[in-house]
């Protein structure tokens, strides 16, 4: 495809509004919408905010909202749109604007502070871990995640009512709570905590009603809703309401072999 020229609008303002401003640019092949932000930068707008590093879809720096979705700028090719469809990029819409396209994700950073991190069992030391290959394949797929927080923007619980973000982790520190519950040698449960049962009376896991939203827009593919929210949910209950679930989980833990 030769090259041309596509009309984009950008959100440009701040904390206190702003608006959409239109630039015509030109589009080479093979390029990404992050390319075409860079060009306006270089042309039209030296003063326009936009926040990136990699440019390679693994440091989750450049989330923003094209034409309504929330996607990474460097992993959207402008070739997905028709030439003369207008682009339209606006900053993500569940997080403070900070300036342009650059957004306040702090609260993403405040959660990832309360939920407790993995505990060692007893009596074994660094290197001595010993895991059996399926509960790597498992974890593994949750460790994926290269934080760009589009699944926290576009979580409906998070965008749309401001008055859930204290009491609301979010599908990204649901996973890691998930993650950590299915871990085969987390020794939480030894030191008197349930995960699953924490995730939900103190990081809101009750509020998740599995649009599966958060799935969608993952760049990384990670099955959040089907593989760790769901799956959380159920053993939430179970540890909950179910007699032989609870005894069950007072007679221990599966260890690997050896």
């Amino acid at each position: 495809m030769s090259g041309y020229e596509a009309l984009f609008k950008v959100w440009r303002g701040d904390a206190s509004g702003g608006d959409l401003e239109d630039f015509r640019v030109e589009v080479n092949d093979g390029e990404v919408v992050l390319d075409i932000i860079h060009r306006i930068q270089a042309t039209r707008a030296p003063d326009l905010a936009v926040r990136w590093n990699c440019k390679a879809g693994k440091c989750g720096s450049c989330s923003a909202e094209i034409n309504g979705r929330p996607r990474l700028m460097c992993m959207t090719r402008m070739s997905v749109f028709a030439r003369e469809e207008t682009v339209t990029v606006t900053p993500l819409r569940a997080f403070p604007v900070v300036r342009d396209l650059v957004t306040d994700v702090g609260f993403n950073y405040a959660k990832a502070r309360e939920v407790p991190a993995f505990v060692p069992p007893a009596g074994v030391g660094p290197g001595e871990y010993r895991m059996m290959q399926e509960d790597v394949d498992r974890s593994q797929e949750f460790r994926k995640c290269i934080e760009c927080f589009l699944c926290q923007n576009t979580c409906h619980v998070v965008r749309d009512h401001e008055e859930n973000k204290p009491v609301f982790a979010g599908p990204r520190f649901l996973m890691r709570i998930a993650e950590l519950d299915m871990h085969p040698l987390d020794a939480a449960a030894e030191t008197g905590r349930d995960r699953a049962r924490t995730a939900q009376d103190e990081h809101g896991l009750g509020y998740c009603n599995i649009t599966k939203c958060c799935t969608e827009v993952c760049p990384e593919s990670i099955r959040i809703t089907d593989n760790a929210l769901i799956p959380m949910k159920e053993r939430a209950v179970d540890r909950k309401y179910d007699p032989l679930v609870w005894l069950g989980s007072k007679i221990g833990r599966r260890r690997p072999p050896g």
